[in-house]
């Protein structure tokens, strides 16, 4: 069974988040979830995406799920991107696909460049009083807090400045009694004319990440964020982890739309 790595969100290798990509063959059902675990912790990255063809006339072209190194999750932005960008490299899927996931059915759209559209339901932001506790795990005091709702599960903290996002040193442990999955760390750009208009960065710590290279999940949230707050609907997000990369968001009522690039650095063989 072929395996591949992609890295997402960015045009680079070594760059962006990296996940694996499995593309199943059998059009009925996926293989056993011990096995898709135990696939997902050999590959330890963030995300491990898995794929098998439907049926034709059906809602979905493809059945996508996604699993962490420690468990399944409801909704995964880069290894989206990652699958559409296998399934249109190698010829498997032309033009648009549709995923039927655990978040509804999820669009990818190619364009002539090599980068890849998602089309994400918006995530619904709902003021929320900061825990007790939850500046001194994340390293700062936040400005705003919300919560991102069911299908990303995190906490959305906005916080003094893209310095301060930079220079968090979390306490993960701590933190990971404050929300479903994490925490999004979020400040308006320093200087927009660098290409980008607001910083993240993502620790998710109850789903075995401590920090996401670059979570096209957290922008759905992060997009009606900072849309309202510049006054504009189309925006670019810079996630300032090690790795980096850069997500173009598209507010559009209850959908966002998540644009980016992907390259493959690993094409390989999976034995077991």
């Amino acid at each position: 069974m072929r395996i591949r790595i992609v890295d997402a969100f960015t045009d680079r290798p070594f760059s962006g988040n990296p996940a694996g990509v499995l593309l199943l063959n059998d059009a009925n059902a996926f293989p056993d979830d011990t096995w898709l675990q135990n696939v997902a912790l050999e590959v330890n990255h963030a995300e491990t995406a898995f794929a098998h063809p439907l049926p034709p006339d059906g809602e979905g072209d493809w059945a996508l799920r996604w699993f962490t190194p420690a468990t399944e999750v409801a909704m995964c932005g880069h290894a989206t991107l990652a699958t559409a960008h296998v399934l249109h490299t190698t010829g498997a899927h032309e033009g648009p696909v549709r995923f039927t996931t655990r978040s509804g059915v999820l669009v990818a759209t190619p364009a002539p460049d090599g980068s890849v559209t998602l089309n994400f339901p918006t995530a619904p932001l709902t003021p929320a009083e900061p825990p007790a506790g939850l500046g001194a795990a994340l390293g700062t005091e936040p400005l705003t807090v919300l919560d991102t709702g069911p299908n990303v599960g995190d906490l959305l903290v906005e916080v003094a400045d893209e310095k301060t996002v930079r220079g968090l040193r979390p306490d993960l442990k701590a933190l990971a009694a404050h929300s479903e999955r994490g925490v999004i760390a979020t400040a308006r750009a320093e200087d927009p004319s660098r290409g980008y208009d607001f910083v993240s960065r993502c620790f998710f710590p109850n789903v075995g990440i401590d920090e996401d290279p670059v979570t096209g999940s957290a922008h759905t949230a992060l997009a009606p964020f900072w849309s309202a707050r510049l006054g504009r609907s189309g925006l670019t997000g810079l996630q300032a982890s090690p790795r980096s990369g850069r997500v173009r968001t598209e507010l559009r009522g209850d959908r966002t739309l998540l644009t980016g690039s992907a390259v493959t650095v690993v094409d390989g063989d999976l034995l077991a």
